[in-house]
């Protein structure tokens, strides 16, 4: 092969090492463009995640503010009256020059002798108006038997006041004959015998304490 055939072939040809480049070139051209597509795509998944992430937060706080300010203060649902009911009204506070003792339960001792008639004992004078026949009256008390002060029953166990009208069969007649007239604030001792009670036949009581019984009662309203 001559000399000049070895400086023209193939290997040796401009046009050939020019192809090459521009080849190479074409390339990283392509390679790059797919790099900048991959990354295009993997931030936009980043950004799809983020916004969902963002989103799920504030739907959750959302969901809290929608709720009233006051709903944890609201009474729980097992007490709260259905739609078409009223609400009931409030339970009545201590008249505002009530006795501070009437914010504690009284103790109850037994009392002595034998009990023949009903006995309405003073403990504390209220100073607001009398209770009337037919009124609802609210009350706390305290129920134990006379003989022997064992406690059957009290509004402060509860820590519900009583309320009820009197005067007209919906309570025991010791209550019914000792309560009217009471003042609003008063605290009073009701001694009772059976027979204004529960009776004293055990048998005929379903179950409810017989014989005389001593109740310390607090009249806090009447309306």
């Amino acid at each position: 092969m001559s000399e000049r055939t070895q400086q023209t072939g193939p290997e040796q040809s401009p046009a050939t090492k020019s192809g090459r480049r521009l080849a190479a070139q074409l390339a990283a051209k392509k390679a790059a463009d797919r790099r900048r597509k991959r990354n295009a795509v993997i931030s936009s998944l980043a950004a799809v995640a983020v916004a969902a992430v963002l989103i799920g937060v504030f739907v959750t706080i959302g969901g809290g503010d929608d709720k009233p300010e006051n709903q944890a203060d609201a009474t729980p649902s097992a007490t709260v009256p259905a739609p078409d009911e009223p609400a009931a009204p409030p339970a009545p506070q201590l008249p505002a020059d009530a006795d501070p003792a009437l914010k504690t339960k009284p103790t109850v001792k037994p009392g002595t002798g034998e009990l023949k008639k009903l006995a309405v004992t003073p403990l504390i004078k209220g100073t607001g108006p009398a209770v009337k026949k037919g009124q609802n009256i609210t009350t706390n008390y305290v129920g134990v038997f006379y003989k022997d002060g064992k406690e059957f029953d009290s509004s402060w166990t509860s820590g519900q006041p009583a309320t009820f009208p009197i005067g007209v069969g919906q309570v025991i007649p010791g209550w019914d004959q000792g309560l009217v007239g009471v003042t609003v604030g008063s605290r009073v001792q009701l001694d009772i015998p059976g027979e204004l009670a529960y009776g004293n036949d055990a048998a005929k009581a379903g179950g409810r304490p017989t014989g005389p019984l001593r109740f310390v009662v607090d009249v806090i309203a009447a309306q």
